[in-house]
């Protein structure tokens, strides 16, 4: 259904003039409130970026790019670690190279020491917070790990490179590391550091970096992160960043070449950031040729699942170095089991640094069947996607492994990823056959698959922001997080084009609204550490406003091109967001001032109304052609009274139709009666126009035009775009894109017109969803009666009935019946 809108005439030559004037260069203008305090708030909404964005300098220029005297410092790390699996405890000793590119002379060192957030007397673990008062099971089994065991940095030992030991004061999570001689600017320092820890239960703690036991094999899986002293970034922005590490704020750390000799048990396969240096020490030949034989194609087994499951019930009998090299990368990790299947393909790039790029996955045979079928592919899917949005990827390996139940972590060349299909039932309720018990084991949910998938395009996606394009996690979460979410979604729209990539919603624009509306929201650009709603504001918000910066205020042609611009600019360097901010506008040519303002340093949302529409169409200027138009818009827009009409229903004559004496000249001529004297004023009027306008006059009057005035109002508060789809009442429609623009000069409520050849039956705003809207209820004019679905529901009127309750038998762990007032134990849970 749909409401024929109102048409008016203008009212005057001024009124015709005036439009005449304005109209004919451009389709529409916007008539601004001329309240000043209203047009100022739109001035503000547009202001540039002032205060918010450092002082361009040398280091980093106004157009967003490094500068001429751009600088960061480099640490190579050359390491040697034990693992001993029974113990579940790590011993390690590195050497480490440290080189101080900045211009400042630095007398000491800081290095984040990760480990030392699970003390017991850590910030993280005495400053926690509780919303309310309970206690999960999950709370119990963490402070139970805490009690158990001692966690954190032991036999921590620093030494310079003539053996003697070196002054270090641990702060919690750091160490300042102070050395004997100041470090001049082109200066290096080398130094030993010596630690061993006990490792983490992963699912015990919530840590980055554990192991996990399996029960039902007695057997572990080890990864390793966080798990070496590393150096902290020092920064031309902000110096030392040696914040504690809290759980959130991540790691800000630099570049360097890294050797890792890992020491293992002689049954397990070892994953690890580079590649692997010694193949022919650790690999059988049949692995080696597999290797070897890998293509483009699928996926191939390096280690097959029979071969695994064998594997992790042999027990070893030593242990293997594995040896890993990395060249340039920010970090490194590793993980190492008995129960590991492997599997790899390649990712081609001809003409990169590295033409073909070895993707790779290794996950416990609990993982199957998904990870076989999806791990590496979404590896590869992943940096196809992101090296069109950015840079070839730059490292000769990208993995991909499963060891824990849900979520991810990234690190250069190597992910830890979640998910793994639901164990079939312990206990089948009756009798099943063998088929159904396989088919039972192979099957897996659709929030396994899609979770799975997005897990791993997430955290791949990871490897080019941060662990290249090397922002401050520490500080603005946004900078990787929410860059990689807006990446991640692309890659899954890609993937498949109803990807669930929000729950149950494929379309971010329909997810954010609802966090954009909450309460207890704090900008994007707020400290890590202090975020609140952390994944929608860190994650999901930012990765909504680059979609729609992307597909509704820049076009991608431009957007993709300033994007690739940042990525290339700041690769293997450290950006801030004003660096991003500023390299967004200066490659597209788009002032993107109050966007960033609106989404990044602010909690409004959007929400457009379309409050009215009034259609207009010119007059003549002629009196006896507009002047009976008139009378029938007058009767239109008053109607006669009701007396009027009931007197006539009951047959009540008005006195002056008996009396005819009475009737004169007014009563067979109204106001719009036309006269002479009107007929003579508006030839007049008419010979006053210049020739143009009498030129124009006449077009106008042959073409008829409609002209329709919107009115909007900014309800949310965020400056938006306005998609318009126009449906004409003959059936046709056409789209209409009005720019955020139109609100620089008021904020709050606008009016713009549109002129047209023919009716519109009504308007929508943003019938696409591509501006993340919050309130589609206001976005139509005519507003339109939509139609939906009710659910029936039976009210439950039970009760709990205490003494039938109280009559039913206890039964034991056998199915027997208890004796009265016998204990019975409860059951364990079976995994």
């Amino acid at each position: 259904m749909y409401q024929k809108l109102p048409v008016y005439s203008l009212m005057s030559h001024r009124w015709l003039l005036f439009l005449f004037c304005f109209c004919f260069g451009f389709a529409g203008f916007t008539v601004a409130d001329d309240d000043l305090d209203e047009v100022g708030s739109g001035r503000l909404a547009f202001a540039q970026l002032g205060q918010e964005l450092p002082d361009a300098n040398s280091y980093r220029t106004a157009s967003g790019a490094p500068g001429h005297a751009y600088w960061q410092q480099r640490a190579d790390y050359d390491i040697t670690a034990v693992l001993d699996a029974p113990t579940r405890k790590i011993a390690a000793t590195a050497v480490i190279g440290y080189t101080n590119n900045s211009p400042d002379t630095l007398t000491y060192l800081w290095l984040q020491l990760d480990q030392n957030r699970f003390r017991s007397d850590s910030l993280d673990q005495r400053s926690r917070a509780v919303s309310e008062d309970r206690v999960s099971y999950g709370t119990l089994r963490e402070q139970q790990s805490y009690a158990d065991n001692q966690y954190g940095y032991e036999g921590l030992f620093f030494r310079n490179s003539k053996g003697d030991p070196m002054q270090a004061a641990i702060v919690g999570t750091m160490a300042r590391l102070d050395l004997s001689n100041p470090l001049l600017p082109g200066e290096r320092v080398e130094f030993t550091v010596e630690w061993r820890f006990n490792i983490l239960e992963e699912v015990a703690v919530g840590s980055r970096g554990g192991f996990e036991y399996f029960e039902k094999t007695d057997t572990q899986l080890f990864f390793l992160a966080q798990w070496f002293p590393r150096l902290a970034a020092y920064t031309d922005y902000a110096g030392w960043q040696n914040k504690a590490f809290l759980g959130r704020g991540e790691f800000t750390l630099e570049f360097g070449n890294y050797q890792v000799a890992l020491t293992v048990p002689d049954n397990h396969i070892v994953s690890a950031t580079g590649v692997l240096a010694n193949p022919d020490l650790v690999l059988s030949p049949e692995q080696r040729n597999r290797l070897a034989a890998v293509d483009n194609k699928k996926p191939r087994f390096i280690v097959t699942p029979e071969e695994a499951l064998a594997n992790e019930q042999t027990q070893p009998s030593g242990e293997k170095t594995w040896i890993f090299k990395a060249e340039n990368v920010r970090d490194f990790a590793w993980s190492s089991s008995a129960k590991f299947v492997w599997d790899a393909m390649l990712h081609e790039q001809p003409g990169a640094q590295y033409d073909s790029v070895l993707a790779m996955s290794f996950y416990p045979n609990e993982a199957e069947p998904v990870w076989s079928q999806y791990s590496t592919q979404a590896v590869v899917h992943t940096l196809d996607v992101y090296s069109r949005f950015s840079f070839d990827y730059p490292y000769p390996t990208a993995q991909s492994v499963n060891t824990w139940e849900s979520g991810g972590m990234e690190y250069p060349m190597i992910t830890f990823n979640g998910y793994r299909p639901d164990p079939p039932r312990a206990k089948p309720e009756k009798p099943e056959s063998a088929e159904t018990r396989a088919n039972e084991a192979r099957a897996y949910s659709r929030r396994i698959k899609y979770g799975l998938i997005g897990v791993i395009i997430h955290e791949i996606g990871h490897i080019y922001f941060p662990m290249i394009v090397n922002s401050d996690e520490r500080q603005w979460t946004w900078m990787d997080e929410g860059l990689n979410t807006f990446l991640e979604y692309m890659a899954e729209l890609e993937w498949e084009e109803d990807y669930p990539a929000f729950r149950d919603d494929t379309n971010i624009l329909d997810y954010i609204p609802g966090y954009m509306t909450s309460k207890n929201q704090v900008p994007v650009m707020t400290q890590s550490d202090s975020i609140l709603q952390f994944g929608p504001n860190a994650y999901v918000k930012p990765a909504a406003a680059l979609t729609v910066l992307r597909e509704t205020v820049m076009g991608r042609e431009l957007f993709d091109f300033a994007f690739r611009e940042y990525s290339q600019r700041w690769k293997f360097k450290r950006p801030t967001p004003a660096d991003f901010f500023r390299t967004m506008e200066d490659a597209s040519g788009v002032d993107l001032d109050w966007f960033w303002r609106a989404w990044f340093y602010g909690t409004e949302h959007v929400d457009v109304a379309l409050n009215e529409i009034r259609v207009y169409r010119l007059k003549s200027g002629d009196p006896d052609i507009d002047a009976p138009l008139d009378r029938i818009e007058a009767a239109k827009d008053n109607p006669e009274p009701m007396t009027v009409l009931r007197n006539r229903d009951e047959g009540r004559v008005p006195r002056e139709s008996r009396y005819q004496d009475l009737e004169d000249l007014y009563s067979d001529n109204d106001r719009f009666t036309v006269t002479n004297k009107d007929r003579n004023e508006a030839q007049k009027a008419y010979k006053k126009l210049e020739t143009w306008e009498q030129a124009a006059l006449a077009r106008a009057l042959e073409e008829d035009p409609m002209f329709y005035f919107l009115d909007f109002e900014n309800v949310g508060g965020v400056p938006s775009p306005i998609p318009l789809e126009i449906y004409y009442e003959d059936g046709s429609s056409r789209s209409l894109m009005i720019p955020a623009e139109i609100w620089r000069r008021n904020a709050n409520a606008v009016t713009h017109r549109l002129i047209e050849a023919k009716p519109i039956a009504y308007v929508q705003i943003d019938g696409k969803h591509q501006t993340a809207d919050t309130d589609y209820a206001n976005n139509r004019f005519p507003p339109e009666i939509r139609a939906s679905r009710l659910k029936t529901y039976k009210r439950d009127r039970k009760t709990r009935n205490l003494m039938a309750d109280l009559l039913v038998e206890l039964k034991k762990k056998s199915g027997e019946v208890a004796e009265q007032g016998e204990n019975v134990e409860l059951e364990a849970v079976q995994d």
